[in-house]
């Protein structure tokens, strides 16, 4: 009973943790509108490049931790770093924070076990995706193909990769080489739906 009322409270602070961050990002939002910042993609960027080399660590470093701390919608994020920074520097830096934050997920799960999971993450979720992890043989395959794809829950998947027995060597692999495909997906999917749906930066 304890332990249920521990990771309910856990599971609620991280609802909470999401929620502030997308005020957090509303209230940017308003400023940066405000500022006219939205409207013209020179004055953004000129702005971003005002902090320097420490805007792009300060944002890897955020990307890396909301990984293992969801305070964003990963789609949001990506779209951050393309509105941020460019295309090409957005994709970049999007790649290198999700990539580090993933490999730190599992490096977390793999020292805490399972019990990790019921903390963080709902009962419905697991019970999902329980059988790709049942699955010792095949999991690393359907692991790859669901980071590849851009509609899986990547955090958890993160997490429960921790969990299996898969080695080290063949997680990093599959993130360096399936990660980029989604995160380009929705990096240019989203800076489109911005551009022409909600008319910014035209």
């Amino acid at each position: 009973m304890e332990q249920g009322v521990k990771q309910s409270r856990i599971r609620r602070a991280g609802f909470w943790l999401s929620l502030a961050g997308l005020a957090v990002c509303a209230a940017a939002g308003v400023y940066f509108w405000q500022a006219g910042l939205l409207r013209s993609q020179q004055a953004l960027h000129a702005w971003v490049a005002g902090f320097g080399p420490a805007g792009a660590a300060v944002f890897v470093a955020f990307q890396a931790v909301q990984v293992v701390v969801p305070v964003l919608p990963g789609g949001l994020g990506c779209l951050a770093g393309v509105v941020l920074f460019g295309p090409w520097q957005g994709f970049l830096y999007n790649y290198l924070g999700i990539c580090a934050g993933s490999l730190a997920a599992f490096g977390i799960a793999r020292a805490c076990g399972r019990p990790l999971l019921y903390k963080l993450f709902p009962g419905e979720l697991i019970a999902r995706y329980d059988r790709w992890g049942e699955q010792q043989d095949r999991f690393a395959r359907w692991f790859a193909f669901l980071i590849f794809i851009p509609v899986a829950p990547d955090d958890y998947l993160c997490f429960l990769a921790g969990t299996t027995r898969l080695p080290w060597r063949a997680y990093t692999a599959i993130i360096l080489l399936c990660k980029p495909f989604s995160i380009a997906l929705y990096s240019m999917g989203l800076t489109v739906v911005a551009q022409r749906l909600l008319g910014l930066w035209r």
